[in-house]
Order: structure tokens, then sequence, then C-alpha cells
């Protein structure tokens, strides 16, 4: 998945590299900031694009007061997902019946699964797009060291950029704060504020409200594998660019354990059936 992070804590000054790590920072120049991001963001779309792992996980989502745990098995023909609590509480022995005839409908017949598929590569494909205009579209300077490897950012819209859709332009109508691994060149985080109104076609083809906020995060969850950990988007408007992600919804991705790239999806329904049993207790 596009955009993956990290960011335990924030801290003003790395004891691995001591005092005075904040000056140096901030005798960097603007412009080596945004080459700084211009090259992250080049290696985190080649990153994503030789990355072809799958992982078992857990997934939180959280949209219209509905709070849910799904245990995901990702395979080369789409993720199989099996509820396990809802809004807190473990799933009825009726829900468990009807998520086994969801998962071995789509091992009989995984065309539809494959659909779901295509549908996530067209919004990768449109987040990695987004990312790109990353270096043209905001100015960055340098905020503070961060612990160990990590680098903070402050961005602001380039009065300059222009634009080319209406994803960008809400894109361009944000600021906020970017933390990047400097050592191994990828985007830890991101945290960004719409700063004013925007509407599309005067207001008659949507709108998104000032105030509203967006938050990526992405970790290593093994040695040079990143994947998106939390995903925050808190809009009050009437617009939607992705099929997959609302205006106001909250996605949590934990527990990640890598499976075999070939696996089929008989063998990923029964490791979702074991890991349901167990994830019970998360419920809460």
């Amino acid at each position: 998945m596009a955009l993956k992070p990290i960011i335990l804590t924030i801290l003003m000054f790395g004891v691995s590299r001591g005092l005075g790590v904040t000056s140096e920072l901030s005798e960097k120049s603007q412009a080596s900031a945004n080459e700084l991001v211009r090259k992250i963001v080049a290696n985190e779309i080649k990153a994503e694009t030789e990355d072809h792992s799958h992982w078992a996980f857990q997934l939180q989502t959280e949209e219209a007061g509905r709070r849910e745990l799904d245990e995901v098995v990702e395979t080369k023909d789409g993720n199989l997902q099996r509820p396990v609590c809802v809004n807190g509480q473990p799933i009825t022995a009726k829900q468990k019946e009807q998520a086994n005839l969801h998962i071995q409908k789509f091992v009989h017949n995984p065309e539809a699964l494959r659909k779901s598929l295509r549908d996530e590569s067209e919004d990768t494909t449109r987040s990695q797009n987004m990312l790109k205009l990353l270096p043209n579209a905001f100015n960055f300077s340098y905020e503070e060291k961060g612990s160990g490897d990590l680098v903070k950012l402050k961005f602001t819209p380039n009065p300059r950029f222009r634009p080319p859709s209406r994803e960008a332009l809400v894109f361009h109508a944000m600021e906020g704060e970017i933390t990047v691994n400097d050592r191994q060149q990828r985007l830890a985080e991101i945290l960004g504020h719409l700063i004013h109104e925007v509407k599309f076609g005067g207001g008659l083809l949507g709108h998104l409200d000032k105030g509203g906020q967006f938050h990526v995060r992405q970790e290593q969850v093994s040695p040079g594998f990143w994947e998106l950990t939390v995903l925050n988007v808190q809009m009050k408007g009437k617009v939607l660019f992705f099929k997959t992600i609302g205006v106001r919804q909250k996605i949590i991705r934990s527990g990640f354990r890598r499976v075999s790239d070939d696996l089929p999806l008989a063998q990923a329904a029964e490791i979702l059936r074991e890991s349901a049993m167990t994830a019970t207790d998360s419920c809460k």
C-alpha cells in the first residue's frame, strides 16, 4: 500500500548525534530541504514499485461510529479479510458463519477478489502520482532532528505551483509536518491540515471545509520492508477521490507477519481461520 510509516516519539535531540544537531539543521537552506524530499519521494516510489511482498496483519477501521477489527491475509489474487470484533465485541456465531461463506466464495471464485485488487492498484497509482507532486507543490524547511535517523520538516504551499487536478487542489491547500528517515530515505509520517476551504465548480461539484486533517504513518515491519500503519482522514465535505478512502475514516494496521508470495487462497483462508480464533483477545 502506498505511503507506509513510523514514529513513536519525536525528541528534540538524537542521543546518537549529540547536541548541536538542531542548529546544524537550521542552517541548511530551503533548497536542501526540498532536495531531500525529492530524493525521499523518488526512493519511496522505487521501493513501492519493487516491493512484491505479502503479509498477514490486523486491520482496525473506524468510520461513522463503527469500530471493526479484522484479520487480513494478502495474496497475489487480492486480500482475504475476516472480521473479529465490532465495537469492541467479538462477532456472533451467525456473523462467523457469514464470514466463512464470504471467504469460501472468494476461494472458489477468485475473480471477484481480483477486481478489488485492481481497484486498490488504481488507488496506489493515484497515490503515487500525488506523491510525485510533493516536492513541487510545497516549500520545505527543517524543523528539528527526531530520534535516531528521523528528521522533521515543515511544509507550506508553494505559491508558484498550479494544481493539475482536483486531487492536487486539495493536496496544495494543506500545510503541516513531514517526518523522514534520512538514512533509509523513506517517508515516515505526514501530518497535514487544510488551511482554507476548497470548492469544486464553485461549490456545485463538492467542497471540503477548512481545518480538515490528514495523517499517514508508515514503519519498517521487517528489515527493508515498510508498510502503512496509520491512515486517518478527518475532513468535512462532500468529495471523495479514492474508491477505498472516505472523507472521515481511520485505519490502523498492526501485527505484520510475512506470508508466501504464492500463497493459495485456500491456505490463506486457513490462516485467517486460525488467527481469528486467538484474535478475539484483542476485542475491547
